[in-house]
């Protein structure tokens, strides 16, 4: 087991109570920011917070604010996480803990069971359970005996789109009833964000400027969203910004200049602030081949960044509202999401209405939800 690095136990509890948050750690991720707004938000409200990480690590962590704190589990192994986290919830003894994402969420519940632990434990599940490596490891007879152990033993379990809830109740057998959703929320737009002039230069060269985030790994499907942006420049000038990172880099950049299109693709990497960029954009483009919600389709319309997705399980129509607020396509064709981009570029949503959509995705209303969840203040 790895060894804890718990703060002491505060003398005077705080007005409010005592909520924990767990995570692996803070490299860049949906998840992992919408527990920082919440965090802060928790905060502003009173309450104090602690990140409770398996290992503190991340550029998230920088910001974290003051008056938040970091609990370094030193877990190297999620084995070893379920006796670091009952360590300490036995010594911290929070009001309330928040688990997000498998396996984590099944850890939470062994550690409370561990610990003694008289709090109340809420669970969230952010992506399809099905499509979860760990969880497609197990039987289909164990997904069910499993998932209703788990999700039986927590006080609340919240999932981030309906379609998350769907599949949870049809994987595991727990009552639809029992699952809440509670959409993930944003954080409003940096009035005054920073953006590298090198690539806002690259960007402006020639043509439409068309902009997709996402770690680059096969769940984003960005081979798909290379192949569209081909048949796009075959009809239109056009430049594509890719930010995220990931393991599929020099294969996406070996596909680019298989394509013909490595001069009009820009992958930079990991950017802290992704508002200026999404606010400089022509379009918004998500490739994805399935999603828990899609924090970053959110985001665009936010800044009044017309949108297009594709139908992906389970958020974006949830988010677009079928394609109210930006078109759908297929998921896999790259033809149909060329002619979907074309037909947005040509008739672009008003960015008002963008951006009053924006607004039902508040940290305040997420933070309202969930605290009526733990019986913490709020009415959900």
């Amino acid at each position: 087991m790895g060894a804890t690095a718990l703060p002491p136990v505060t003398e005077r509890a705080p007005e409010r109570g005592r909520i924990a948050l767990v995570l692996p750690d803070l490299r860049p991720g949906g998840v992992e920011r919408v527990r920082l707004l919440l965090a802060h938000e928790f905060v502003q409200r009173g309450y104090a917070v602690d990140l409770v990480l398996m290992q503190a690590r991340g550029e998230l962590l920088q910001e974290v604010g003051p008056n938040v704190e970091v609990v370094d589990l030193q877990a190297a192994r999620i084995r070893q996480l379920p006796f670091a986290l009952a360590a300490y919830l036995r010594r911290r003894r929070p009001e309330a803990l928040m688990a997000a994402m498998w396996p984590l969420t099944g850890v939470a519940v062994l550690a409370r069971v561990l610990a003694g632990w008289q709090g109340r434990l809420l669970v969230s599940e952010h992506n399809t359970l099905t499509r979860t490596p760990a969880y497609r490891g197990l039987s289909g007879g164990l997904h069910r005996a499993f998932g209703r152990w788990l999700y039986g033993h927590a006080d609340a379990v919240v999932c981030v789109s309906q379609g998350v809830a769907d599949d949870i109740a049809t994987a595991t057998g727990v009552a639809r009833e029992r699952l809440h959703i509670v959409h993930n929320p944003i954080r409003k737009p940096s009035a005054e964000g920073a953006t590298d002039p090198d690539i806002m230069r690259w960007w402006a060269q020639d043509g439409t400027r068309l902009i997709s985030i996402g770690s680059l790994k096969a769940q984003k499907d960005h081979a798909t969203l290379l192949h569209a942006l081909a048949r796009l420049r075959q009809r239109r000038p056009a430049r594509l910004l890719i930010l995220g990172e990931g393991e599929l880099r020099t294969e996406l950049e070996a596909q680019a200049r298989a394509l013909g299109v490595q001069d009009s693709i820009l992958m930079p990497g990991f950017v802290t602030d992704p508002y200026p960029y999404l606010a400089g954009a022509d379009l918004f483009v998500l490739s994805s081949a399935w999603e828990g919600l899609g924090n970053v389709i959110t985001e665009a319309l936010a800044v009044g960044t017309p949108v297009v997705s594709t139908d992906c399980p389970s958020g974006p129509a949830e988010i677009l509202e079928q394609g109210r607020f930006g078109r759908l396509a297929p998921v896999g064709d790259p033809q149909a999401l060329a002619r979907a981009i074309e037909a947005a570029l040509d008739a672009p949503v008003d960015a008002a209405l963008l951006k009053s959509r924006a607004a039902d995705f508040s940290v305040e209303r997420a933070a309202d939800q969930y605290l009526g969840l733990l019986d913490l203040g709020a009415t959900p």
